[in-house]
């Protein structure tokens, strides 16, 4: 769905959150000059604690001054906060992301390698800018043991367990993503799991990891949902089984080679449901936030257009399906 951005009564509300993974005074400062040259309003709001930019938006979107437009400076967790407070059949305010975490794939899912001024520039219809935005409602996910919506997309097994390596992992950005996958996948065990997708059994057994989205990327390399389209009414899912070595896993994911090994599912569905089946807790997060409180089971159910995201106006990139892609869905119906 294409708007137009010519729009200079526009009030924006910067969410930062200056505990995020590449959190930079300099780059707040900068949005927000850029923001307030191109608007009516702009205003930054610095995030203090877990949950308080939902808090704040959803009191910004009230009343007469309310804003809309949330830019949010910050990693894909903290997209996700704002996300639970824009989301709904109608959304009251859009969505531009400025990348400012560790991975940043929230950001690259819209806007590929684009430099962040490219973008921003575009969705505040700056006429210099190199192309143009536009406004699209995409597909969220609901996770029905928390009622929270997943943006970007989850992850259960390695990917989950890498969120806690990475806390202690030094250096910055993607690189140290990279670093962090690369040391749980040396000493990961792979846990018995069941996926279910629309009520069938999609796999059963030992499990590296199961990826639900949402997004292409995790960890801003990883291409671990080549083929998925933002705005389907479908969540994609991809298993990887125990036939290949932890330790390939993080390699094969960087060019999608994981797609079309006989270790690896693939399908889409509306309701997607990942168990660890022999009573343990399932290592779950999403959105880069390692969920704590999940028992041995999540369950995703697909939000058709439930946000309205700035992207470019031509597609970032997401592939069209191929024959090795059609191998894979083909196994869901074995």
């Amino acid at each position: 769905m294409a708007e137009s951005i010519h729009d200079p009564s526009r009030r924006v509300l910067v969410v930062a959150n200056p505990a995020s993974g590449s959190h930079s005074p300099r780059l707040v400062q900068d949005v927000h000059e850029m923001c307030v040259s191109r608007t009516q309003y702009a205003k930054v709001h610095f995030t203090t604690s877990s949950g308080d930019a939902t808090t704040f938006v959803r009191h910004a979107l009230e009343g007469p001054h309310r804003v809309d437009l949330v830019v949010v400076i910050g990693g894909d967790g903290t997209v996700c906060e704002v996300v639970q407070a824009l989301e709904g059949p109608v959304p009251r305010a859009s969505l531009a992301v400025v990348p400012g975490g560790t991975g940043n794939s929230g950001y690259k899912m819209l806007w590929g390698e684009r430099p962040w001024t490219v973008s921003l520039k575009a969705v505040l219809a700056d006429a210099g800018a190199d192309g143009s935005a536009r406004l699209r409602r995409l597909d969220l996910a609901r996770l029905a043991e928390t009622g929270k919506c997943v943006y970007l997309g989850a992850g259960s097994g390695m990917i989950a367990e890498t969120l806690i390596t990475v806390r202690r992992t030094p250096g910055h950005g993607r690189e140290r993503y990279a670093r962090a996958i690369a040391e749980v996948a040396a000493a990961y065990r792979a846990y018995p799991g069941r996926v279910t997708v629309d009520g069938h059994t999609l796999y059963e057994g030992p499990t590296l990891l199961v990826n639900v989205g949402g997004g292409r990327y995790r960890g801003g390399r990883f291409d671990v949902l080549p083929y998925t389209a933002l705005d389907d009414g479908l969540l994609d899912v991809c298993v990887v089984g125990s036939g290949i070595a932890a330790t390939e896993v993080p390699r094969l994911m960087l060019t999608a080679d994981h797609i079309g090994h006989p270790a690896t599912l693939y399908a889409r569905g509306r309701t997607i449901t990942i168990e660890r089946i022999d009573g343990g807790r399932l290592p779950l997060e999403h959105d880069g936030e390692y969920q704590e409180d999940i028992g041995a089971s999540a369950t995703f159910e697909v939000l058709p257009g439930r946000i309205a995201v700035w992207g470019p106006t031509a597609d970032s990139g997401n592939l069209s399906p191929s024959p090795q892609l059609a191998r894979c869905l083909r196994q869901r119906q074995k």
